[in-house]
């Protein structure tokens, strides 16, 4: 009898756990709806999914982060900029080229990851079966957590559009990634 009752009893709390977790992800937003361009703007405008980003190195560097853009000239080229909350550009992290309805969409590559959030270098090695193996080294600590302006800059005219990203510090599940990328040897730590 006792045995039934901590059977149903280890249930109940699994299924409640469960529930909790469940019920957690719908209410941070774990899956939040993706922002969009308002088609009635037509001045320049710029937005980035996700607007909040964390700083462990495996889920930065894991994560797709997209600039989108409008109301740009035609045959253009855009770059897009971190800026700081003193007006100082923190980092360079995106680039792209303006298509003939004056949108563009460009993606964060793993350099900007590495050198522009994370301040480290992208290293590597060969293996003996000729294969290259690419890993990361942090070398110094990465840009502080914060709101960030994220600015796409025109380099044909002065058209210019900002949004705003959101830099969180690394949480616990961030910090036990970053342990497995160091266990793997996919992220090296030199940091003082």
């Amino acid at each position: 009898m006792f045995s039934r009752q901590k059977k149903n009893s280890v249930k109940l709390l699994l299924l409640t756990g469960l529930f909790i977790v469940g019920a957690s992800f719908l209410i941070y937003g774990c899956a939040s709806a993706p922002k969009t361009l308002d088609p009635a703007v037509s001045a320049p405008q710029l937005i980035v999914n996700p607007e909040t980003i964390s700083l462990g190195a495996a889920n930065l560097l894991g994560a797709k982060i997209i600039f989108e853009g409008s109301g740009f000239k035609a045959a253009d080229s855009v770059f897009v900029s971190l800026i700081g909350s003193d007006g100082a550009e923190v980092a360079a992290i995106a680039d792209g080229k303006v298509g003939a309805d004056g949108k563009f969409t460009t993606a964060v590559g793993t350099l900007a990851k590495v050198t522009g959030i994370l301040k480290g270098t992208v290293s590597g090695k060969y293996k003996k079966d000729g294969s290259y193996d690419q890993f990361v080294v942090l070398t110094g600590p990465p840009i502080p957590a914060g709101t960030y302006t994220a600015k796409a800059t025109s380099m044909l005219s002065d058209r210019s559009a900002e949004t705003k990203l959101i830099i969180k510090e690394a949480s616990i599940g961030d910090s036990l990634k970053d342990w497995l990328g160091k266990r793997l040897g996919k992220i090296q730590d030199k940091r003082p």
